[in-house]
């Protein structure tokens, strides 16, 4: 049965801090590259909270909670994270929230990833969801919050108010996350003095202690390109049962004097949200003769070390004063060698060299009762299972009667749909209809069978497609096809999600590739047949930015790397193309349709 009450609408409302005198729980959490706040688990920040209390200008090592975090440690002064195989930074914050809130009770709301996993919502998310659930809620929008997706607790399931797509939500029980009460400690600048009290033994925390030493002597080399000379007096080191160190301006008089490290306003560059990887190749022509420096390797574990086994020793050797070459990670390969005009070609066996699409391109259909009964037959018996659109019994009178008024449709009255076999109240089935592009299709919601020609919202632009004489990796007796899209921003009409309101267009024209032989030829073909059908591209908001009212893809993925793969979004590749090929059907643009 259905939950009572009426749907909600998320307000933006921020959460603040509670009185000092009020019990709080604490959630940690780090930022991604997508400008997210993801939470850590309720035993991690257990872990954090216990060393907070004993140094609140200590250093935590995740591995010791969870091995899966082994790489990981945390800097409680300086409010970082710190991965110790690539030198990649990243702050974290620690946030409160009531008691009574999802935190607090030990409460995750998670959704299904493609992969089939659950992937737990970000905890601001996660609180508005729980909240909406206890006050029995039906659905719950999250369109304020920066997500166009509509969550229905009847249905566990979560759709996507642009592309109509569902996935399913859970709620589970988990370990509630640590309370406190008292003031907020304020973070401080890293690096600090000598640390007090005997650290632990163990490998992983000596490394954590040579990385302070080690964030100096980076910091010194910095300081010596942007200023060219001495700074100042230099700061000791952290020492290690009882021994020191060797300092940084031990390590400074080993490079022919060059100025030790300084912190400037109480701050090192590494504090820095933007300072992800360092580099010291710069500095190498300071090494003295004889000195070898140590390569450490990239992600993509090019070379005879491990990245990881490579990353620790050179920040070993680097606290302990010797020279250290840190290497940048490499940059994707995003495009080509310029290519001369007279060297595009066209595609074999492909009409033509661009595509265009218009403001009135989209084809409306006939009036929704029409639709509906074209495609489905009346049930005369009908079983005593749910609709999965309105979760009503289908024995009962649909969900959307009284909110729809069709004469011809009455509210009992049960359909099957032709292909699939499914069955639905004609009228949520009309309902359906309405909430979509109303272009004369169906698209079964329960197996996503399409019934008709499905179209989608894409705005007007210009597809163009030739081959060049290149090859992708993993293709190296082709040559490539390449494809640039390109849609100007514009202002939303009736089918997009706020009509009348400005979008905007980044990074077009995109450049796209695909391998020119026969399979890629037939993946260009049904690509172009999706353009047609403005189902390449919709409005919506950027999981990659965050920035509503914007063009984004519309779950066709594309190879937008040339020659890497470093993103995901190149080459090699070997199920890339049979993948799209299930996304394009997935759209109802399938290899019979080319015949057609």
């Amino acid at each position: 049965m259905a939950r009572p009450g009426s749907g909600v609408l998320v307000s933006g409302n921020g959460l603040g801090y509670p009185p000092q005198n009020m019990a709080r729980v604490v959630v940690w959490e780090w930022l991604n590259e997508h400008g997210r706040w993801r939470p850590y688990s309720a035993a991690v920040c257990h872990h954090i909270e216990n060393v907070l209390k004993g140094d609140a200008r200590g250093t935590v090592v995740l591995g010791q909670v969870d091995p899966q975090l082994a790489p990981y440690i945390i800097d409680l002064q300086s409010m970082h994270q710190f991965r110790q195989d690539t030198g990649t930074m990243r702050p974290v914050q620690r946030k409160f929230y009531e008691p009574s809130s999802a935190p607090g009770k030990g409460v995750v709301w998670e959704w299904e990833n493609d992969n089939g996993s659950w992937t737990p919502y970000d905890m601001e998310i996660c609180v508005t969801i729980q909240n909406a659930y206890e006050k029995q809620h039906p659905w719950l929008d999250l369109s304020s919050l920066g997500f166009c997706y509509l969550i229905n607790f009847n249905s566990m399931a979560q759709t996507n108010r642009q592309t109509q797509r569902r996935r399913r939500l859970r709620r589970r029980m988990d370990l509630a996350y640590p309370l406190t009460m008292g003031s907020i400690p304020k973070s401080q600048s890293w690096p600090v003095g000598a640390s007090s009290g005997q650290p632990c033994s163990c490998q992983q925390c000596i490394l954590v202690h040579s990385t302070r030493a080690a964030s100096n002597a980076i910091l010194a080399s910095q300081r010596r390109k942007v200023y060219g000379g001495p700074l100042g007096a230099v700061r000791q080191s952290n020492t290690f049962a009882g021994a020191p160190l060797l300092s940084v301006g031990s390590a400074a008089k080993a490079e022919q004097g060059a100025p030790p490290a300084l912190t400037i306003n109480g701050q090192n560059n590494l504090n820095r949200p933007g300072t992800q990887r360092v580099s010291m190749g710069t500095a190498r022509g300071s090494i003295p003769p004889g000195v070898p420096a140590l390569p450490v390797k990239n992600l993509t574990g090019s070379g005879p070390v491990h990245p990881a086994l490579a990353g620790m020793t050179g920040i070993l050797m680097c606290a302990a004063g010797l020279p250290v070459c840190l290497t940048r990670a490499p940059k994707p390969i995003l495009h080509p060698p310029p290519v001369n005009k007279s060297d595009l070609k066209p595609v074999p066996g492909v009409n033509g060299i661009r595509r265009k699409t218009k403001k009135k391109h989209l084809r409306k259909g006939k009036n929704p009762e029409d639709v509906v009964r074209r495609y489905t037959e009346k049930v005369k018996v009908v079983p005593d299972e749910d609709c999965t659109i309105c979760m009503e019994r289908l024995v009962m009178s649909s969900g959307y009667e009284g909110v729809l008024n069709h004469k011809a449709m009455k509210p009992e009255l049960v359909g099957k749909l032709g292909k699939c076999g499914h069955m639905f109240h004609l009228l949520c089935l009309v309902a359906m209809y309405n909430n979509g592009n109303k272009d004369g299709s169906l698209q079964c919601p329960t197996c996503k069978t399409i019934y008709g020609e499905k179209t989608g919202s894409q705005p007007p632009g210009k597809m163009e497609y030739h081959v060049i004489p290149h090859c992708l990796p993993g293709y190296p007796d082709s040559k490539t096809i390449r494809i640039v899209y390109d849609i100007p921003a514009g202002i939303q009409t009736t089918e997009h999600p706020n009509p009348g309101k400005k979008f905007s267009a980044r990074g077009f024209p995109r450049h796209c590739y695909l391998p020119d032989n026969e399979k890629g030829r037939k993946v260009l073909r049904l690509l172009i047949m999706a353009w047609d059908r403005r189902l390449i591209f919709t409005i919506g908001t950027s999981s990659t930015t965050g920035e509503s009212d914007t063009v984004v893809w519309n779950e066709i993925h594309h190879k937008t790397e040339f020659g890497s793969n470093l993103t995901g979004h190149g080459y090699p590749d070997p199920n890339y193309l049979d993948n799209v090929l299930t996304e394009l059907s997935s759209q109802g643009v399938a290899e019979e349709n080319l015949k057609e």
